[in-house]
C-alpha cells in the first residue's frame, strides 16, 4: 500500500484504503512496536474508534519525541515539559504525522493504553475494546489536508475490518474523558472528516483487503 496524500478535499478511493493484515497491522505503515499495551478482554468486541491530537513539545511538529513517548525512552531532560510526562506508560495504536504519515505502535487486535480514565455510553474502560488514532497537532492549530485523508482511509479499512465501529462510534478523547480531555480540540474539522470517511455505497464501508 502506497498511501496517497496528494489528493486534497477528495474522499479516498478503494485503491486508497490501507489494507489490515491478519494479525491486526495496517500494510505499508512503519511499525514501531511499543510495550505499552497488552490482550483484551477475552471475547471483548471492538467497537469503538477514539481520535485524539498530540505534539511534543506542545505545538512543535518535528523530532522524535512521540515515539520516544511510546516507546518509553523520553528523556525528561530533554524540555521542561517532558519532566512531567517521561514514564507514563501511554501509547496509541496509530499516530498520523502532519504529511500524512501512519505509524502503529500497536496492534489493532490489542488493548493500547490511550484513553485512560474513561466512559462511552456509561460504559468505563474503553481501552478495552477502543481503537486509538493520535493526530499530530495541537487543539488549536488546522490539522492538514493529508492527515484528514488518511485518517478517512484508515477510518474506512478499520469499519470494514470491525463493523461494529458505526459513525455513531467515532468520538473524540474529549467525548470520553470529559472534564479530563479536551483533544482532539476545535481545530479538528469533524463535518470534513465525515464526509470523506462516509461510506462509498448505504451498504456499509467499503472493504478494506485484508491480508493473511
Amino acid at each position: 500500500m502506497v498511501f496517497d496524500r496528494e489528493r486534497k478535499g477528495q474522499p479516498p478511493t478503494e485503491s486508497d484504503l490501507p489494507a489490515i493484515d491478519a494479525q491486526g497491522w495496517l500494510l505499508g505503515a512503519p511499525r514501531r512496536p511499543s510495550p505499552n499495551c497488552d490482550a483484551r478482554p477475552p471475547d471483548t468486541l471492538i467497537d469503538l474508534l477514539v481520535i485524539h491530537s498530540i505534539s511534543l513539545p506542545p505545538g512543535d511538529f518535528a523530532g522524535h519525541w512521540i515515539d520516544d513517548l511510546f516507546m518509553n525512552r523520553l528523556d525528561p531532560h530533554a524540555h521542561p515539559y517532558f519532566a512531567s510526562i517521561a514514564g507514563t506508560p501511554v501509547s496509541a495504536h496509530l499516530l498520523i504525522r502532519r504529511d500524512g504519515q501512519p505509524i502503529q505502535y500497536v496492534s489493532f487486535e490489542r488493548r493500547a493504553w490511550h484513553a485512560g480514565v474513561s466512559s462511552f455510553q456509561g460504559r468505563e474502560r474503553c481501552n478495552d475494546y477502543s481503537i486509538g488514532v493520535e493526530l499530530e497537532g495541537t487543539e488549536t492549530t488546522p490539522f492538514t489536508d493529508a492527515q484528514y485523508r488518511i485518517l478517512a482511509a484508515c477510518t474506512l479499512s478499520l469499519r470494514a475490518r470491525y463493523p461494529a465501529i458505526t459513525p455513531e462510534r467515532i468520538c473524540g478523547h474529549s467525548d470520553i474523558a470529559a472534564g479530563r480531555k479536551t483533544d482532539p480540540g476545535p481545530a479538528f474539522d469533524w463535518r470534513r472528516y465525515r464526509e470523506l470517511s462516509r461510506s462509498s455505497s448505504a451498504g456499509g464501508p467499503t472493504p478494506s483487503r485484508t491480508h493473511p
